[in-house]
């Protein structure tokens, strides 16, 4: 790995002391250390400047630049840029921080790849209670020019290495927010090639008193300045139509999706709305096919809402606009409590552990299989929600593919004081295996009871899950695979989608409405052919059974494998459902899918169909149903029917 290359680090500061010093170990700790660090501090109130000057001493690489006065996180940027001697520039906010080897790995996709820039994905800290969670913007078969400018976070300087000629063409907006999309954009576009840092993170702190968190001001509209200036600066670019249609979205549309409605004060919010719909009036909002791609994969009552909220909008009828903000945000604080138990600790799981040993030994035997990769945050919880069943379980087993977090520690502490209890084990990977059909394989594999239920990490289900669903297969012991309904949860384990039904049922058949006993072939033939019915392996137990070649099978596709392995199971016997939401699976983020991953889920969701059809032999009203379904995606997702 080749350290020739010398690349400026600019951190501006103000009033950090608090965070700047894990920033700057961070830096000054990276295992490329071809590195100048300029630490511009903008006349701090706090105890910034002393710790910087207590840092320079240590580190003959840092340098600090004092501003004359106090001039904004724009203003110190360039003044770093003006002072930087390095071929490449990155900037690290002042209170955020990067992997240990950060920018050897970034160097590397650059000079690999013959690259003008780097970027790499970020995971959100939240300063509140600690939790990391990670907010993936790319991954290496998806990663291209369009899907890295069609991102919430293209716009952010913070993740990426560049090189320095094509920042220097455009400074910093000074005194405005968003100041980095009119640099950053252009910078991307006109790059010759950018590459992919894979398995680096950029650590974002997500702080209570931050202008991205703060009250929504009229400094939010700065936005609307930015992506005005960005596409004069990007106007002679062949896809500018394509791209104007991404910034829209991605910076304008989202703003008012999700910031505007936090905020509380009814007549502030609408003279917001008013304003916002004077800004985005030449960018057609409501005929923007991102948004509508948005709405599109919504559930059913989003979709109502979001449909009448932006008709309400761009008829001028703010009012009443609003009145629909209130009511949504009024419906939701009511319906999204959370169902996931907080305040979780390892006693709390010991207690449960300690009851579940007290409890009756069941004829059924359940191996409960907790698939982990990155969710120390969740561990307890979903531990907690598996001890606390109804029914006893058979064994535990933990398995985690090769974690960069602390979740071995947890692991680690969880084994060690549960098996005096219960019969619980751990099984480390010694590198990632890059597949969740492997992991499961792995779980089946040891597994000794009777059925096996692979609970993914980050999940949680009802006290009454295991009671539900063993429920029938007391009485028939040929069922294959017995599920239970799921509502999906965000991060917090609040509720946004109390049922699958809809979503899965798009026939509209009224399968699901009731519980139910079947045989596999008459549910693939009627329903299960068309498209996946189980919403995640978290909602299922599967009887134990060599699936090895189903695993192998599956694990050639990157975004339908679940359904293929369901559809090989099925086959086996018979399916059983029980029409309650028992299981809360949890979805990160508000990440509107790329379409180059739809493309790719819909090319695979054809190569299964091919797959199922020489199975069963489809007949008319499966191809008309199969038809239409084709028909529908490629409109929706817009894309290519081969």
């Amino acid at each position: 790995m080749s350290v020739k290359n010398k690349i400026s680090v600019i951190v501006p500061c103000y009033n950090v002391e608090k965070y700047v010093a894990k920033c700057l170990d961070s830096i000054i700790n990276q295992t490329y250390s071809n590195l100048e660090i300029l630490v511009v501090e903008d006349c701090s109130p706090d105890n910034t400047l002393s710790i910087l000057k207590e840092y320079e001493k240590k580190d003959k690489r840092i340098k600090v630049i004092k501003n004359k006065k106090n001039g904004g996180l724009s203003f110190s940027r360039n003044a770093g840029i003006k002072e930087s001697t390095g071929e490449y520039l990155s900037f690290i906010d002042s209170d955020d921080y990067i992997d240990q080897n950060f920018y050897e790995v970034l160097m590397d996709a650059i000079e690999s790849n013959k690259a003008d820039i780097a970027v790499c994905d970020i995971k959100v800290v939240y300063e509140e209670d600690g939790s990391i969670s990670l907010s993936q913007c790319y991954s290496n078969h998806d990663f291209n020019l369009a899907n890295v400018v069609n991102n919430g976070l293209a716009a952010s300087a913070c993740n990426k290495l560049f090189k320095k000629d094509l920042i220097t063409k455009y400074l910093f907006e000074v005194g405005k927010v968003n100041e980095d999309i009119a640099v950053v954009i252009p910078a991307l576009i006109n790059a010759k090639k950018i590459a992919y840092g894979k398995d680096v993170y950029y650590y974002y702190l997500q702080r209570k008193g931050s202008i991205q968190n703060s009250g929504f001001s009229d400094k939010r509209f700065d936005i609307f300045y930015g992506v005005g200036q960005t596409l004069e600066r990007i106007k002679d670019c062949k896809e500018y139509a394509e791209y104007r249609e991404m910034l829209a979205y991605n910076q304008l549309i989202v703003l008012l999706l999700f910031v505007v409605p936090k905020e509380k004060k009814f007549f502030k919010r609408r003279g917001i709305l008013k304003k916002f719909y004077s800004l985005s009036k030449e960018y057609d909002v409501l005929n923007n096919k991102y948004l509508k791609e948005y709405i599109a994969n919504c559930g059913k009552k989003h979709r109502i809402y979001f449909k009448l909220f932006f008709n309400l909008m761009y008829k001028r009828l703010f009012f009443l606009a609003n009145c629909c903000i209130s009511f949504y945000n009024g419906l939701n604080s009511i319906l999204r409590t959370p169902v996931i138990k907080k305040n979780i600790n390892l006693n709390t799981v010991i207690k449960a552990a300690k009851h579940q040993s007290k409890m009756k030994d069941d004829d059924i035997k359940i191996s409960v299989v907790v698939p982990n990769y990155n969710y120390e945050e969740f561990l307890y919880q979903r531990i907690y929600s598996i001890l606390s069943q109804k029914v006893k379980i058979y064994e535990l087993i933990i398995l985690d593919d090769n974690s960069s977090d602390n979740s071995r520690k947890v692991i680690d502490g969880l084994v060690n004081c549960l098996s005096e209890y219960i019969d619980v084990s751990k099984i480390y990977n010694t590198k990632n295996s890059g597949s969740a059909f492997k992991q499961w394989q792995k779980g089946f594999e040891l597994a000794k009871g009777d059925y096996v239920w692979i609970t993914e990490a980050d999940d949680y289900c009802s006290n009454k899950f295991l009671k539900e669903v063993v429920k029938p297969i007391r009485k028939n012991n040929d069922i294959v695979i017995s599920y239970a309904d799921t509502a999906f949860v965000d991060k917090q384990g609040s509720i946004f989608m109390y049922t699958i039904k809809k979503e899965i049922d798009i026939m509209n058949t009224g399968h699901w409405d009731h519980d139910y006993v079947i045989d596999g072939m008459e549910e693939i033939n009627k329903y299960a052919f068309l498209n996946c019915t189980i919403a995640n392996v978290s909602a299922a137990i599967i009887k134990k059974d060599n699936y090895h070649d189903f695993f192998k099978q599956s694990g050639d596709y990157k975004q339908v494998g679940d359904y293929l392995f369901y559809f090989n199971v099925m086959t086996r016997g018979k399916v059983a459902f029980r029409a309650k939401a028992l299981n809360y699976y949890r979805v990160h983020g508000n990440n509107v899918t790329s379409t180059t991953k739809k493309q790719a889920h819909f090319d695979e969701l054809v190569r299964v169909h091919e797959y199922i059809d020489s199975v069963i032999h489809f007949n008319e009203k499966q191809k008309k149903e199969l038809r239409k379904r084709y028909t529908y995606l490629s409109k929706v997702w817009g894309l290519k029917i081969k």
